[in-house]
Formats: C-alpha cells, structure tokens, sequence
C-alpha cells in the first residue's frame, strides 16, 4: 500500500511540478521580455537626450555606438515622413526603405512608443524593436537587439529552474514518504491487532490516531467485533434454549404418554373389572391427552410466533368487550379457585387479532386466579396513552421472587412446578404471552414481590411495526 501511495503521488507531483513549471517558464520568460524592452526605453531616451537633431546624425549616431552601445544593439534615427535619418549598421540609409509603415515606428508616432518582433530586411536576423518618439517630436528613436522568440528567455532560466524543481522535489518525496507513513503505519498497526483475534476473542486495544477516518475504522472494527459477539452469545443463548426446550418438551409429553399407556395396558388386559374404576380410567386418559393437545397446540402457537409465519388476521378489536368475554371465560375457573375478578376499561380498540389477544389477556388472568389464595382478587385495567394500547394484569396472590422473574417467560419454566402439574399447565403460558407481544413489537413488565402478589404490564403500539 505504500509503494501504490508514493506511486500516486510521486505522478502527481510531476504533473504538478511539470504544469507550474511551464507557467513559471512562461510568465519569468515575458516579464524578463517587459524588463529588456524596458531597459531599451532607457537607453533610446538617453541617446535622444544626447542627439543634436540639428547636426549630422549618422555620426553622432555611430559615434554613440562605437563609445557607449553593445555590439550587438543597433540604433536608428527615423524622421517624421518615414525616411531614416541615421542608423548604427547602415553606412548609406538614403538607400534604405521608408519606415513609416513599420509597426514600431507608426506606434511610436502616434503614441509615444511602439516594439514589434521580426525578422531585419537589411541585416538579415531576427530582431526585437522598440522605438520611442523624441523629445523634440520630428523623429522617433529605435533599438533594435536579436531575438529569436520568448523561448530564448525561458532557456536562459531554466538551469536555475530546474535545479529549484529538483529540490522541490526531492523535499516532497520526504515529506510523501513520512505522508505515507502515517497512513500506512496506522493500518498496519490496526490490521496486527486483527489478526490477535483467535477464535470469539474479541479483546481489541487500538491507539487513537490523528486522523479521524483511521479512527472510524478500529472503532467500527469493535462495535462489529461487539456485535459478532453479541449474535454468538444470542446463537448459544438460543441453542441452549431449544436444547432445553426440546427435553422438557419430551419429558412433558413422555409423563402424560406413559399414564395413558398404563391405563390403556390395564384395561386391555382386563386387570379392571369394576365399572366404576374402568369409568375413572377413561376419564384420566381423556384428561391427560386433553394436557397432550394443549401442550402440542401451545407448541405449535410459539412455532409459529417465532417463526412469524402465524396466520392472523387484523380486525378493529374492542378491549372493552374482549374483557367481558374473557371474563365470561374465566369465571367458572375463578368460582373453582374462590377468586374475584374486577375490571377497568377505557373505550379503546386497537388492530390486531382478536384471537392472539384474547390468549394474551386469557393466559395472564388465568395465572393470577390459579397463582392465588382463596378470597383473592384479580384485576384487569385497559386504557390508551401516548398512542399505545397498555393492559394491566395485577392480583394479590403468592407472588414471584426476583430471581424467578428472570426466567418467567422462559417455555416450560413453573414457579411452583407440583402446583403447575396438579393445575394442568403446560408451562408455556408466559412464554406464549412473551411472543405475542413482541410480535406487536410491544414490552411486558413484570412487578412482582413473594406473599404480595404480582403485577404484569403489556404496552401495545396502536400500528404493529413490520
């Protein structure tokens, strides 16, 4: 990854450094251009200042030559009509052409100074001119130096320019190199402790580095790790669960299996004569495959419910009558038990299935008559708040423990497991209870204290979430 970074960078760097050289050539070139045409300006204002127009010009103009001027620089005197009146590499200029349509001549006359670049008529060289009109106002004085183009410039430079690029970059392939390192290094560092990870260890240490993305990555490397974690506890919670769930069913439907075989062996072979007896065997055998049935349909519901593949159907449900109906239900078992029933319902109605409910409300109030003491009491509140449907389920009867409350709602789970097997429980009331709330996508809470009875509250949103 390092050598891909410098790579990439070390090409954009010459592009960069290639690209800002060539406007660096480009732009020193024309000012170096503005300064030698400006240095011309002077040295064509001196010699006008020296000039005496009214004298011989051509040899004061070679004279100025010979004495002050570079070999190389020329010097012409162009007077008002476009005749040349003196120049420093033309003995004879009555022979040469008039200037008056040169570029730099007619600029000078009509503004003060004009420059033009081309190639000389009489010397046969490319030229640079610059001309400015004298003092005086009836001639213009020209220079005139060598000068192939702005390239001339630029390669004058570009020793000095190129050895500035150099160490440009040099210097930033240092800086790239400790770039790269601070990159690489915490990666680097980051994927080592990865690959400390053995097995569901999940016990990372990173540093916090000064860049933040470097930063997201190791912290969501552990809210992964954490969560991983969590799915394999939750897995293993899960495994344990239908292991267990799996023996007590076995165990629950093997007790009620093995008395109706007995029955059934003893009244095959005729050991039970008397017509009484015979009549007390049939009724305990229809009994315990009454407790088979509604164990296997108890399974079959929380199959279902956690699988969401239960079929349901959604109605406008009216608790208020719901109520009254379970009550209906629940009366003849609460006389049994010498157990009051009260209610208290807002009008309220809620979609969902009226079936589900009525087992949810049915399962609870049926624990708080069978959980009691004769003379007990058993009440059932319904009301609607914050957009959510909340019953309450409250009786004062023996209570549960805080260590109990904690497995509740676990299937096959009994407080006081002789009184649950002589009351025919199935032990998955609560568990059932469980799943239909959270299919709603609702909460139960439990309150509960031994000798004081308990209290469950399920909340309810009025729209299941899907």
């Amino acid at each position: 990854m390092k050598r891909a970074i410098m790579l990439r960078f070390v090409v954009i760097l010459l592009l960069a450094l290639a690209v800002s050289g060539a406007f660096s050539y480009y732009f020193i070139g024309r000012n170096m251009l503005q300064h030698d045409m400006s240095a011309m300006l002077n040295t064509i204002h001196a010699v006008d200042y020296a000039l005496d127009y009214s004298g011989n010009l051509q040899e004061q103009v070679e004279k100025l030559q010979a004495e002050a001027m570079d070999a190389s620089s020329r010097i012409t005197v162009i007077a008002s009509d476009g005749t040349v009146a003196a120049d420093s590499e033309v003995d004879r200029v009555d022979s040469m052409e008039n200037h008056l349509e040169r570029e730099e001549v007619r600029e000078a006359f009509e503004t003060g100074t004009g420059r033009d670049t081309r190639s000389s008529e009489s010397i046969g060289e490319s030229m640079l001119y610059v001309a400015a009109r004298s003092s005086n106002g009836s001639y213009v004085v020209r220079m005139a130096v060598p000068y192939t183009n702005l390239l001339d410039y630029m390669i004058s430079i570009f020793p000095v320019l190129l050895l500035g690029t150099c160490i440009a970059f040099a210097v930033s392939v240092i800086l790239a190199i400790r770039f790269a390192d601070t990159i690489t290094t915490p990666l680097n560092e980051i994927s080592e402790e990865m690959g400390k990870v053995h097995g569901a260890q999940t016990d990372f240490s990173f540093k916090q580095y000064k860049y933040k993305e470097l930063n997201v990555i190791s912290e969501t490397t552990m809210k992964m790790a954490a969560e991983i974690q969590e799915h394999m506890d939750q897995l293993e919670k899960e495994k344990k669960i239908r292991q267990e769930f799996f023996s007590n069913a076995s165990h629950e439907l093997k007790t009620p299996i093995t008395s109706v075989r007995g029955y059934a062996e003893l009244l095959d072979q005729g050991f039970i004569q008397d017509d009484a007896t015979k009549k007390d065997f049939y009724a305990r055998i229809l009994k315990e495959t009454d407790n088979m049935t509604n164990l296997i349909n108890d399974i079959l519901m929380i199959s279902r419910l956690e699988a969401k593949e239960a079929e349901v159907t959604f109605s406008t449900v009216r608790i208020g009558p719901l109520l009254t109906e379970i009550f209906e239900s629940a009366e003849p078992i609460a006389a049994d038990y010498q157990v009051m029933l009260h209610k208290e319902c807002s009008p309220v109605s809620i979609e969902a299935s009226a079936k589900q409910l009525r087992e949810l409300i049915m399962n609870l109030v049926s624990n708080g008559i069978k959980y009691n003491h004769p003379g007990g009491n058993v009440w059932v509140e319904a009301w609607s708040e914050n957009g959510k449907l909340y019953i309450r389920v409250k009786d004062d009867g023996c209570g549960i423990s805080k260590e109990e409350q904690e497995r509740i709602f676990e299937r096959f789970y009994r407080v006081d497991k002789g009184r649950s097997k002589k009351m025919g429980g199935t032990g998955l009331g609560l568990s059932i209870v469980k799943h239909i709330v959270e299919y709603y996508s609702g909460s139960i809470r439990l309150e509960s204290e031994p000798g004081k009875g308990s209290c469950f509250t399920v909340e309810l949103p009025f729209k299941k979430r899907i």
